[in-house]
């Protein structure tokens, strides 16, 4: 199949292309450049394949959770390119996807961290299946790094932006052996990919309209009197 899959949650811009049984893939750090890098990232990818717009079966996106902004751009763009095309788009979980970038072993437990700002971290645990995908091991939450209470598991790899905030924090929340923490990992559009090909085949995809962002967190920035500030502090 042909699926073009878009990740904008947090500061990395990533597009991938599905082609057949091969993925190919741009990846670029770049703190809001992100609408000004995603369609011509696409059709580079298209380019490359030697395909059309017109050849893509569906379009994945990383629904969140993340950077507000950054959510909504990428959802928007690929209701906007399904649309255009008539064809479903396929909402992935951006900490899934970001999990996918930590070793995959299956006697290890993942938690996916993505710094949230104002003191809180989007967190999610994983375990790899066997078959190139992931088992959600509790819901995606955001919470403070202290706060975190995870399932039991022996032994943990971490990975994500939450680990170069909150290493020492989360190191104290894990239930069993930390093996590795990556902080500078980012989700990708690669691994959307392959999770959007999966439950597209799962019958997963959705309307363009239907496919909705996901943030975890309902507000932008805290009043003053939630900081515990006066006016004018």
């Amino acid at each position: 199949m042909n699926l073009l899959a878009i990740e904008t949650s947090t500061e990395a811009c990533s597009v991938a292309l599905v082609h057949g049984e091969g993925v190919i893939a741009r990846s670029e750090l770049a703190p809001r450049r992100h609408a000004e890098l995603v369609l011509p990232m696409a059709d580079a990818l298209l380019a490359e394949a030697g395909l059309g717009r017109r050849a893509l079966d569906a379009v994945a996106v990383g629904r969140g959770p993340g950077a507000f902004t950054g959510v909504r751009l990428g959802v928007a763009l690929a209701q906007g390119i399904a649309m255009g095309l008539d064809v479903p788009v396929v909402p992935v979980s951006s900490l899934a996807a970001l999990a996918l970038e930590a070793p995959q072993e299956e006697d290890a437990a993942i938690l996916a961290v993505i710094d949230a700002r104002m003191g809180e971290i989007y967190a999610g645990s994983y375990r790899p299946d066997g078959a190139g995908g992931l088992e959600a091991l509790d819901e995606e939450r955001v919470t403070r790094a202290e706060s975190l209470v995870l399932p039991e598991a022996a032994h943990w790899h971490g990975v994500g932006s939450g680990w170069s905030s909150y290493a020492q924090t989360l190191r104290t929340r894990l239930t069993g052996h930390l093996r590795s923490a990556g902080g500078a990992h980012y989700p990708q559009a690669r691994h959307v990919a392959v999770l959007g090909v999966r439950a597209f085949r799962a019958g997963q995809a959705v309307a363009p309209e239907q496919a909705l962002p996901v943030y975890l967190r309902d507000k932008v920035a805290l009043t003053l009197s939630e900081q515990g500030k006066a006016p004018g502090a």
